[in-house]
């Protein structure tokens, strides 16, 4: 059949399975709003910023592990939707964005609202295309869908001028998977690696396995937890990892790294092998390099074969699917006990017991902490949670304990603020949840509080956690430690939440004493019909413990003082 470009698009996105698409309609993508109207089947959400559209686009894809979709027109809304990109690209997310452009015939001459996308998302997408002839619209849209989703997943850009979106043609599906230049299947693990593999992992007397995002990506729980079962070897996760193993695994150290337990941290450093699985040795991970781990010899398997070697050496390196490559290695496993190690591994448990604040009584003063360990005691396993970025993230990955794949979405690698509260919306309405809640601190939600506004004219009952301790937290963390408690630029101050959340028509609740937060979670919990807000107002000065600073080696880390002070 002849269908215009602008109807192709949609027509595409049906065949990809997309039922959502998070938006901004503008002069130079018009036409396929046009057509929009033709296709019921696909709901249209109507973002109040590019950057917040993008986010639920990530935040749909991290949830449901399907491809999100977002959209904006041509200049100022494709540049605005260029950090939710990175962010995407950096956690490996998978996602498509279309946007619009001006005329081909009008490419290059600074025409109203043009800007080169495709020149300015190259190093942030991982592909893009610019769209000049029609008849190549549905291969390219096909294209799109499958790099974004295959291998290491990631963005995927479509710039697609007015002129072909108003262009006619006869609409033919691809329904073949594209062969493209370049790109390969994973394959499987040679035998001589597995072997070297299987030969590490029954000669080491300390291991550690370090999950990754990639555990979760790849579907690999079952396998992972079959391997450190059978070889007794205590298992570390990266803030990505979380939830790619229950939290609550007699096999589990919690988060490592920058703001990690004490004990993963020193099982890394004294550890003689580390499996990391997944995982890309991020400078957040690993702290000073020459002398991470330094006795451990290393298996590091990973989709992306620019991983291996990238930032730390390894002994067997294995490019492959996780889930793949631990089913080809497990039968050349044999049972394994490490008493020893886990002896000193318990001693290092008990000194980090005695130094958590969270059981401390601390007087009047609500820590957030303690919201936090309180709000995951009273949701349990239930919960869908999206994270901000800064302090509050960090006691979130530390007291919320996390124990099925996705319960965790958060931004890792670029750490983008304003990421919170839209990807909690992609979410929600990707799974149809009301166990979604993102907690979000003062500093990130004020970047994208606009789209509390989306979130009530669609209804999605998000629950939002506002921590708020009138400062970027983390930014006035660092200069308490390194800039002699010059405080430039960290104090904020908050709108009246309780009033924004009423203009907005919104149910909200403020949490000032740790006995209301039990009842409170109740409350927003019970409500089901859109968003709720509560504002938890928390000690302001309060720091994140342990601390790896910036490039120092990751065992020396800056502990809470034991017994921890009653003024934290």
């Amino acid at each position: 059949m002849k269908l215009k470009g602008a109807e192709i698009v949609w027509e595409c996105l049906i065949r990809e399975g997309v039922d959502v698409v998070y938006g901004y309609p503008g002069g130079a993508i018009l036409p396929t709003y046009d057509a929009l109207s033709k296709y019921p089947q696909i709901k249209h959400v109507l973002v109040r910023h590019e950057q917040g559209g993008t986010h639920m686009a990530d935040g749909y894809a991290r949830a449901t592990g399907k491809v999100g979709v977002a959209m904006a027109t041509s200049g100022p809304g494709a540049t605005n939707m260029v950090t939710a990109i990175a962010t995407a690209m950096m956690d490996s997310s998978p996602i498509v964005c279309i946007t619009g452009q001006v005329p081909t015939h009008q490419l290059g001459t600074d025409a109203f609202q043009e800007a080169d996308v495709t020149g300015v998302t190259l190093p942030v997408t991982k592909h893009n295309y610019l769209v000049y002839r029609v008849e190549d619209l549905a291969y390219i849209l096909r294209e799109a869908f499958f790099i974004a989703r295959t291998g290491r997943p990631g963005p995927v850009l479509v710039d697609i001028p007015k002129d072909v979106q108003n262009a006619s043609c006869e609409f033919v599906y691809p329904e073949d998977d594209p062969v493209l230049p370049g790109y390969h299947a994973p394959r499987p693990a040679a035998p001589e690696l597995l072997d070297a593999a299987a030969a590490l992992i029954h000669s080491a007397e300390r291991p550690v396995i370090l999950a990754g995002h990639g555990v979760i990506m790849s579907g690999a729980t079952r396998e992972l937890l079959e391997l450190a079962e059978r070889t007794q070897t205590p298992i570390a996760l990266t803030l990505l990892g979380k939830g790619g193993i229950p939290e609550n695994h007699p096999l589990s150290l919690g988060m490592m790294g920058m703001h990690g337990t004490g004990h993963a941290n020193l099982a890394i450093q004294n550890a003689d092998l580390l499996l990391a699985f997944g995982m890309r040795f991020d400078d957040r991970v690993t702290g000073n390099l020459k002398t991470y781990a330094p006795n451990a010899k290393k298996i590091h398997v990973d989709i992306d074969a620019s991983e291996i070697h990238k930032n730390v050496r390894a002994d067997v390196p294995i490019v492959g699917d996780l889930r793949t490559v631990l089913g080809q290695l497990l039968p050349a496993v044999r049972p394994v006990e490490h008493k020893a190690w886990w002896a000193q591994i318990r001693d290092w448990m008990e000194d980090a017991d005695e130094r958590d604040i969270v059981h401390q009584d601390v007087g009047e003063r609500l820590l957030a902490a303690h919201a936090i360990h309180d709000m995951y005691k009273a949701l349990g396993n239930k919960a869908i949670v999206v994270t901000d970025v800064g302090q509050h993230q960090m006691w979130e990955a530390q007291y919320f304990l996390h124990e099925r794949p996705r319960s965790l979405i958060t931004s890792g690698g670029l750490g983008t603020m304003g990421f919170g509260m839209p990807a909690a919306i992609g979410a929600a309405m990707g799974l149809k949840s009301t166990d979604v809640w993102a907690i979000v601190g003062d500093g990130g939600f004020q970047m994208t509080m606009a789209e509390l506004a989306t979130a009530v004219q669609e209804r999605v009952p998000i629950k939002i956690a506002v921590i708020n301790n009138g400062y970027l937290g983390m930014v006035r963390q660092w200069q308490e430690f390194f800039y002699e408690e010059r405080y430039n630029a960290t104090p904020m101050i908050m709108p009246d939440l309780m009033k924004l959340a009423d203009a907005y028509g919104m149910l909200a609740r403020r949490i000032k004493h740790r006995d209301e937060i039990a009842s409170a979670v109740e409350w927003a919990s019970g409500v089901d019909d859109g968003p709720v807000l509560l504002e938890f107002v928390v000690e302001k000065h309060d720091i994140v413990y342990p601390m790896v600073p910036a490039g120092a080696d990751l065992h020396n880390m800056i502990r809470r003082p034991t017994p921890a002070p009653n003024d934290v």
